[in-house]
């Protein structure tokens, strides 16, 4: 992890808290989403427009793979010139998903230890705040900055009635305990998660499989196994979402949920403006 990267994001999502989000560190979470996505468009609308360039080719790159097949070298040739003539990247599609993954794990330091990134606290005095908090209710670890904040005066994680700061929970002994009013309806958020990651992912595999439907040229046995693929990454990634939103604060889970939404949103835009357009033959 680079230390850099979740240090600006903190004082990134500080400047929304403070300036745009009214100190309200729920709403600043979801702003910061939306303008993360904002700054990631153009690289997704290229994503987008690469994989609909790949099932262009791919008819033309399936009989070069039938007639190279025992020429390995001739083939890379082959599908080189290829990419080229097509102005082609077969790595442009990995960028966007390269610049999201860290701004994921940096969040989790940001949510995680908001004392150090949002607010620049020295190490001294995130210890005396800790020890200043009585030994039964301290928490332990790499959470324990979570447990020394004062939300009236340092940082208001509330939301919706909902405290972003605490991590959601299956244990009964927690959610029908003492502090059941807390825990209890934070279960809404891995929820949230989770289902708005499946309805997010069976978009993108919808579009994908209409997309290739079209190309009747397409090997079924290829294209069958790469649907299979793709609904195996669907459900991997919606129930990373659910693991996620039960291991960190639930800061990180709304910030998953804000994401998958927009994400919805984007593909229906995505797929009205840029894979569905058709182009304009040249006279």
């Amino acid at each position: 992890m680079f230390s850099f990267i979740p240090k600006y994001l903190g004082i990134f999502l500080n400047f929304i808290y403070e300036n745009l989000a009214f100190k309200n560190y729920g709403l600043a979470i979801i702003l910061f989403t939306l303008i993360v996505k904002l700054i990631l468009l153009p690289l997704t609308i290229k994503q987008t427009k690469s994989a609909a360039k790949m099932q262009e080719l791919q008819p033309i790159i399936q009989e070069l793979q039938r007639k190279y097949k025992n020429d390995p070298n001739k083939l890379n040739e082959e599908l080189m010139k290829l990419y080229t003539e097509h102005k082609y990247n077969p790595a442009s599609g990995c960028l966007p998903l390269l610049v999201q993954l860290p701004i994921l794990f940096s969040l989790i330091y940001v949510i995680g230890q908001p004392l150090t990134y949002m607010f620049g606290y020295s190490a001294d005095k995130i210890k005396e705040l800790v020890n200043a908090v009585p030994e039964g209710m301290r928490v332990a670890g790499f959470y324990a900055q979570l447990g020394a904040v004062n939300y009236h005066n340092i940082l208001n994680m509330k939301f919706l009635g909902l405290d972003l700061g605490l991590v959601p929970t299956l244990n009964p002994k927690v959610l029908f305990g003492a502090e059941m009013s807390k825990y209890l309806p934070l279960l809404i958020l891995p929820v949230l998660s989770f289902a708005s990651s499946i309805i997010s992912n069976k978009l993108m595999l919808t579009t994908s499989m209409k997309k290739d439907s079209n190309n009747s040229n397409n090997n079924n046995n290829s294209k069958d196994a790469t649907v299979a693929m793709q609904k195996n990454m669907m459900i991997f990634a919606s129930i990373m979402s659910l693991w996620v939103s039960f291991k960190f604060p639930a800061g990180l889970g709304l910030y998953w949920f804000s994401s998958n939404l927009f994400q919805v949103f984007q593909q229906l835009y995505l797929n009205k403006f840029i894979t569905n357009k058709k182009e304009v033959p040249e006279n």
